[in-house]
Parts: C-alpha cells; sequence; structure tokens
C-alpha cells in the first residue's frame, strides 16, 4: 500500500453546504432562510433564554431564582447505627471509616449524625458531630474527638 493509494472511507468526508450559488444547487435565492423575519436577516442572533416576546420561563418560575451561597461547607455524612461495624474499644478515624466504604473519599469534611442507635463503646474521630450524635456515643460510654479537616488532593 503506498500513500497516494490511501482515501477516507466512503460516507465519512461530506462537502460542506455552499449557500446562495443558484437555484440549481437547492439553497440559491433565499439561501435556506425562508422569506423575510429576524431569522433571514445576517448577523441574526437570538438571546439565551428568549421566548419571542412572551414572559420567559425563568421568570414565570419564581422558586428557580435565588442565589447559591459559597460559603457553605459540603459534609460528608455517617450516622451512628454504621459505626456498629467497628469492634468495641477501636478507634474511628475518617480514614477507617474511607476503607470501611462509609464515606466515599475525604474530599468533604465528615460529620456523624445520630440516626439509629451505638451498641458498644467507641472513640470516634470526626470533624463535626450533632449534639444528639455526641450525647448517644457518650452514652455509650465512647469518647468523641473533632479533628480539623485536611482536603485530599487530588
Amino acid at each position: 500500500m503506498r500513500q497516494d493509494e490511501l482515501s477516507p472511507a466512503s460516507g465519512s468526508k461530506k462537502d460542506r453546504k455552499r449557500v446562495g450559488r443558484g437555484d440549481g444547487s437547492g439553497y440559491g435565492s433565499y439561501s435556506g432562510r425562508g422569506c423575510k423575519g429576524q431569522k433571514s436577516r445576517s448577523g441574526y442572533k437570538m438571546k439565551r433564554g428568549f421566548e419571542g416576546g412572551q414572559l420567559p420561563l425563568i421568570k414565570r418560575l419564581p422558586q428557580k431564582r435565588g442565589f447559591v451561597n459559597i460559603s457553605r461547607t459540603e459534609y460528608s455524612t455517617v450516622n451512628i447505627n454504621k459505626l456498629n461495624i467497628f469492634e468495641s474499644g477501636s478507634e474511628v478515624t475518617p480514614e477507617r471509616l474511607v476503607t470501611a466504604g462509609l464515606v466515599k473519599s475525604l474530599r468533604y469534611p465528615i460529620k456523624i449524625l445520630a440516626e439509629g442507635e451505638i451498641n458498644h463503646p467507641l472513640l470516634v474521630k470526626a470533624n463535626k458531630f450533632s449534639v444528639t450524635a455526641k450525647a448517644k456515643i457518650e452514652a455509650a460510654g465512647g469518647t468523641v474527638e473533632e479533628v480539623g479537616h485536611a482536603a485530599e488532593t487530588s
């Protein structure tokens, strides 16, 4: 096989549309734009969300307006009933929560929530605790320790 014998697969190359090149081409006279009107003019560009003058959807739905709080802290949450998989008296750290599959990654700080019951004492280290979760862990004979958050670099 030589370079001058190479050719693209049939159907993979398509001629570009050449408008305004006579009626025989199929794109003559009005060049595929129809007759008159805003869309037939050169330089036509509609604004995003423009609906021809009727009240746009974004203005008709007040619940879609508002703002996003950029200061909000997103937490990975773990309920205390999930901590029963750890053996009694063991230390539960954010790293152990990831290896146990209770948290996907250390990208977000971890918060322990109070759903369910805890059956045995544990030393739980996390970035935040709900008041009820802290009370339940301590009532089971365990201790809680808040640690600072170091975001995972990935």
